[in-house]
């Protein structure tokens, strides 16, 4: 089969990266670093490949064309939520802040859509074979996230907020979760409470697996007793978890949550059963916005530097997306922040 007799049953469908590696004889990684005149394939197989992705008319990213000039335009960014949420959850601001902060300083800009989950990898698609991105950022990975192979497949160069066991060959930045829920466990315990109840964002994420575990782990280590409810991050389903452990017959003494906006919400599910925070009740929160120091009380935390950690994702994108060499790695982990929420249990 000649190349234009392969090319024409691939044209009628959307071309891939896979399309175009199969057509030339080479690998998908292969026809990344050729469009990316990046050493490594020789000038007969780049220019293969060339001839390949002109073929198939096969449009990559405006990259093709500038990425040889290390030049960086646009990076996408999908976030699966509902749009209203999003406006009310501190975290996703705090983080496109510190992103836009090294966007802007290197006239870049973020591409953001709000949608579906199982819409996302079609947005990606959309805007790197469509030539508005030059990469991407993942974040809420999943167990086996279907974007990782699809998003592969079609070369797309992206960084992964969470963990590498996530991440696949993507170069990944994360907190240690464990590390902060095994912190978190150890200081309510230390206070004398013996059973430790925990509101979780959606259990599919990768970061919620990771968090329940180790508390399941850390609980078990020092004898204290569990419950988790699940919750969407938002106020109202936090609410509405919480409200299901408090309704527990041996309910917990204390209860971690999974973001800032839960532990605000649960401060009047408390003050509705008739329950004083910290002397009926302790709670701590997660990722400690402003939110937590303007409640009364002031909410404890697990604090980190949310903005700061946008800035170190925008950075290693644009590592990744030259071509220069970068690792993943942890990032400076959450630090409990005691306050006004957390005291020993009753006797």
């Amino acid at each position: 089969m000649t190349l234009t007799d392969a090319s024409v049953a691939r044209k009628a469908r959307k071309a891939t990266i896979k399309d175009v590696a199969a057509l030339a004889g080479v690998s998908p990684s292969a026809v990344t670093i050729a469009l990316h005149d990046r050493p490594g394939v020789s000038k007969a197989t780049r220019e293969k490949i060339l001839d390949a992705v002109r073929e198939l008319g096969w449009r990559p990213n405006l990259a093709a064309a500038t990425l040889s000039g290390h030049a960086v335009h646009t990076v996408g960014l999908v976030i699966a939520r509902p749009a209203r949420l999003l406006g009310l959850e501190p975290f996703y601001m705090e983080f496109i802040s510190g992103l836009e902060s090294v966007l802007s300083s290197r006239n870049c800009s973020l591409l953001l859509r709000v949608t579906e989950t199982s819409d996302e990898i079609d947005v990606h698609r959309e805007w790197w074979q469509g030539g508005r991105i030059n990469g991407s950022i993942l974040v809420d990975l999943k167990i086996d996230d279907p974007r990782i192979g699809a998003l592969t497949e079609i070369g797309l160069p992206a960084v992964v907020v969470g963990h590498p066991s996530l991440a696949g060959p993507f170069t990944s930045l994360w907190t240690d979760d464990a590390a902060a829920i095994e912190e978190a466990v150890r200081y309510l315990a230390a206070l004398g409470h013996r059973h430790i109840g925990r509101v979780t964002g959606p259990p599919d994420f990768g970061h919620s697996v990771i968090r329940q575990q180790a508390f399941e782990t850390i609980a078990a280590e020092l004898d204290v007793e569990t419950s988790t409810a699940t919750a969407d991050f938002s106020a109202d389903q936090g609410s509405r978890a919480f409200r299901s452990l408090l309704l527990q017959k041996n309910r917990a003494t204390a209860v971690i949550f999974d973001n800032d906006l839960m532990a605000v919400a649960a401060l009047g599910v408390a003050d509705e059963f008739g329950l004083s925070v910290p002397n009926d009740l302790s709670l701590l929160a997660w990722d400690d916005s402003q939110l937590c120091q303007l409640t009364r009380p002031a909410l404890s935390a697990m604090s980190h530097d949310i903005h700061a950690f946008g800035v170190e994702v925008a950075t290693a994108l644009f590592a990744v997306v030259n071509g220069a060499e970068q690792t993943s790695h942890a990032v400076e982990p959450p630090r409990l922040i005691p306050r006004g929420s957390t005291a020993p249990p009753r006797p």
